[in-house]
């Protein structure tokens, strides 16, 4: 399993890639830049697709939107969910 480092870098290339964002790197993306509005500015078009992403990715499920918005705040926080739901799934 990659360490919590790798795992926010994978992060970062995942958002760049899906996101299809422009000019846009993910060296740019800083662990605690935030997702949406004034940080990466990020819309709920996104939000929709990094929810899918994670969830193919990673295999862990975002429950509803009171939990997305807690997890998806920054690559921070997406990388602890993600690995908080990786330590309860067998």
């Amino acid at each position: 399993m990659e360490s919590t480092a790798e795992l926010r870098e994978n992060l970062k290339k995942l958002i760049v890639d899906r996101l299809n964002l422009i000019d846009v790197t993910p060296a740019d993306i800083g662990d605690d830049l935030p997702l949406f509005k004034t940080g990466l500015g990020l819309d709920s078009i996104d939000a929709l697709e990094l929810t899918l992403t994670v969830e193919k990715e990673y295999g862990v499920k975002v429950a509803n939107s009171e939990q997305a918005l807690k997890a998806f705040q920054s690559v921070a926080t997406l990388a602890s969910f993600i690995e908080q739901r990786r330590q309860t799934v067998p």
